[in-house]
């Protein structure tokens, strides 16, 4: 049945903590609007809130936010544009508590709502900080009851769209076609110009000017659920198919996409380019089952300590240099009281050295060590030590790029589950009432889809050994501990070779670090694109820093630019 309710247009203008400070006045002053979103968190972003509010009790929130807001609370007022966002971290309370006052101290009148329930603190003591990933509902009762900026903690990051549908549609919690179809909008538009052509893989098609500074998203969200994805009449950056399949497949698992609202099933979604105007995709055909009996948990708390130093090793002999250097450190720690060794070491040695180089950078390669400890004195004082004292010791040409300091606090985040009852999700009105959130009262146990029957394979033809890049794009990030690769093809024909010949073991294969680890493929047929899990290779998580891209954010780009036999008639 179609909705004769208009369609919803609502944008972001965050995709992470840090973002482009003017995106919030861009988005209200370029084009029409009735919601815009700001998604302020992530998973390190709640551990940098966490040691904000240890040192005070009244922090906790994104201040960038109320900065912004500063500037832009009268824009979205004259223009009737209501504001939903996350920036209230661990203490969503205390954002609109100085929403209102700053609204106050520029004489306007406006209604501040907030969403709480999500800290679950109390049962997790060890924790830093606990928080329950909340659905849009919330949202929805806060809007329902006419506020102008809702401010919420950890919810997820598709519900800042979820809910403002919810409310604008009157949609139920049963509704869950139209929930996924919001949850893949909210999916899409959450990274902000990542869907408008921001770490783009075929970036290179695009005149250099487009790029340089891409327009944040919007969608136009209609009452079936079905979206066209797009961004302000001329802002740069480019919205196509191949944008938002990044984006689509951008952490995510398999094909049923799990939140506290409706489980999304992505390999239901069809995609294509609205025929109304460029720049604009149409997300249609989003099936969605009822959520998962239980909500998800993220707890972040203090590791230990770590610290660093990289040897710069130039000219010849590098591989002995290395071996000598790293041969003194550890007898260095192992001569010194057993307090003295870290309890964690990791070498990691970059060949950036270049034969016969014209400059000494270029000439030299980088070894880094990386230490972990309980005690801080052990990975500043003990590691400083140890390297400056080889400092005339050691290999020809020693030096490093800085001197190692202090050690310095890491996190480690993990995941926990409990069951929807558990969680007091409450809707803070701008009168001060208090709603209870009803949680989820049907459930389905999250089960992986049966995997879908594949192409055919093309005939045998010759081939030619290039790098998979030519002929796939890819967007890597990370979930905890794990990664995740999205690989698509943009031709029936390519996608017919890459369905066959990108197998788990080929993977593993083209990327060596992840040989030893669990790794599962998912089918996604309707997207021509198969996403790649893999287990454990970020260690405690982004905040521990475990390799040298700690959030997986290249491990998609070092796919495509592996070689393998790929059919000429591709290329």
């Amino acid at each position: 049945m179609t909705s004769t309710v208009a369609p919803l247009r609502i944008g972001n203008a965050s995709g992470f903590y840090g973002d482009r400070f003017d995106a919030l006045r861009e988005m209200l002053t370029g084009g029409q609007l009735d919601v815009l979103t700001g998604d302020y968190l992530a998973e390190l972003t709640m551990l940098i809130l966490g040691r904000d509010r240890l040192k005070d009790p009244g922090a906790g929130y994104a201040r960038t936010f109320l900065k912004q807001l500063e500037e832009c609370l009268g824009l979205a007022q004259e223009r009737g544009v209501r504001i939903v966002t996350n920036a209230g971290g661990l203490n969503p309370a205390g954002l609109a508590d100085a929403v209102r006052k700053l609204a106050d101290r520029l004489g306007m009148a406006v209604r501040v709502a907030h969403v709480e329930g999500d800290d679950l603190a109390a049962r997790y003591p060890d924790a830093l900080a606990a928080h329950a990933y909340l659905g849009g509902f919330g949202i929805a009762a806060c809007l329902d009851a006419g506020a102008d900026v809702v401010v919420t903690g950890r919810v997820t990051d598709a519900a800042l769209v979820t809910g403002p549908a919810v409310a604008h549609f009157g949609w139920g919690a049963g509704d869950y076609d139209r929930l996924a179809g919001a949850v893949v909008a909210g999916h899409v538009l959450e990274c902000g110009t990542q869907a408008t052509g921001g770490n783009y893989a075929f970036f290179t098609e695009h005149a250099p000017e487009k790029l340089r500074r891409p327009g944040f998203p919007l969608a136009e969200i209609h009452g079936d659920g079905s979206c066209v994805i797009t961004k302000h009449p001329g802002t740069g950056g480019v919205v196509d198919v191949g944008t938002v399949t990044a984006q689509l497949l951008y952490e995510t698992h398999g094909a049923r996409y799990a939140g506290p609202d409706v489980t999304a099933r992505l390999d239901t979604v069809r995609i294509g380019e609205d025929e109304t105007g460029d720049d604009r995709v149409r997300i249609e055909g989003v099936r969605g089952e009822a959520p998962p009996p239980t909500l998800k948990v993220g707890l972040n708390r203090l590791g230990g300590f770590r610290n660093e130093v990289t040897f710069v090793l130039t000219g010849l002999d590098i591989e002995r240099k290395a071996t000598l250097v790293r041969e003194q450190m550890e007898a260095a720690f192992d001569e010194g009281n057993a307090k003295s060794r870290p309890g964690e070491l990791r070498w990691d040695l970059a060949r950036t050295d270049h034969a016969d180089a014209s400059t000494e950078e270029t000439a030299s390669a980088l070894l880094r060590l990386v230490v972990r400890d309980a005690d801080p004195e052990v990975v500043g004082r003990a590691l400083s030590g140890a390297a400056v004292e080889l400092a005339l010791a050691s290999y020809p040409g020693f030096h490093v790029l800085t001197p190692p300091g202090k050690g310095a606090p890491y996190g480690v985040f993990d995941d926990v589950y409990v069951p929807h009852g558990a969680v007091d999700h409450m809707a803070v009105l701008h009168d001060g009432r208090r709603v209870a959130v009803a949680p989820a009262h049907d459930t389905r146990v999250l089960e992986d889809v049966p995997q879908p029957t594949l192409p055919e394979p093309p005939p045998d033809g010759p081939t030619t050994r290039a790098p998979l890049g030519l002929v796939a794009g890819a967007r890597s990030g990370d979930k905890g501990g794990n990664a995740n690769v999205g690989v698509w093809a943009r031709t029936d024909e390519a996608w017919r070779w890459l369905a066959h010949a990108l197998t788990v073991e080929r993977f593993k294969e083209l990327l060596p670090e992840t040989a030893e680890l669990g790794v599962t493929r998912h089918v996604l047929p309707n997207l021509r694109a198969l996403n790649f899990v893999v287990e454990g290779i970020l260690g405690e998580g982004v905040a521990a820093q475990h390799r040298f891209d700690p959030q997986a954010k290249a491990l998609g780009e070092w796919l495509r630019s592996r070689r393998l036999d790929i059919p000429e008639v591709l290329l």
